[in-house]
């Protein structure tokens, strides 16, 4: 589940990361994006109950997540406090897909095109991958331009197929369709 009822306002230009993180222009801040350490577990926990959109998780699952999973989760620090994080895994009957589980940002990083810039980490540290996978429900408009935006951006195709029905969820959650992300180009 991914930006489920997010406000995003990323910035819709493209840009490239200079050192350290920050980028030119509109999107220059401090930021730092990396792999979390066990540390930033309970920070990404933090920004994703904040979000008051995403399905929040245990605690344990996101110190899962930084420890076990670092390699394909990113968080964003700014001033020395996470601010966003990315959480996915490779497929594991076709290690070539990403699938994006979760991205969440704080209120006072938006704008500054985080989401994208930790998609893009993500991605370019898999040389392997050429798809991305995630789900969207239907009336997340937000999360479908960020992807619709970061796939354009990489000359890539957007597609969506069904993913999880309403009547896979035992808890009465709505569908979240997948969209699949493919031909990524390497920036």
């Amino acid at each position: 589940m991914v930006f489920r009822g997010m406000n995003t306002t990323e910035s819709s230009s493209s840009d490239h990361q200079v050192p350290g993180g920050a980028t030119p222009g509109r999107d220059s801040v401090d930021l730092q994006i990396r792999p979390p350490a066990l540390a930033d577990g309970g920070e990404m926990w933090r920004v994703a109950r904040d979000s008051g959109s995403l399905d929040l998780n245990s605690s344990y699952s996101y110190l899962l997540l930084a420890d076990h999973f670092s390699d394909t989760c990113r968080v964003a620090v700014l001033d020395g406090r996470v601010v966003g994080f990315l959480s996915g895994y490779l497929l594991p009957r076709d290690p070539s897909r990403f699938f994006l589980w979760q991205v969440a940002v704080d209120d006072a990083a938006r704008g500054h095109r985080v989401a994208g810039r930790l998609v893009d980490s993500v991605i370019d540290g898999l040389p392997g991958v050429d798809s991305l996978v995630t789900t969207v429900t239907e009336d997340n408009t937000s999360s479908r331009r960020v992807f619709q935006r970061w796939a354009a951006e990489r000359g890539a195709t957007l597609s969506e197929v069904t993913g999880f029905e309403a009547e896979h969820f035992p808890d009465g959650h709505e569908a979240e369709p997948l969209l699949v992300i493919e031909g990524i180009r390497r920036s």
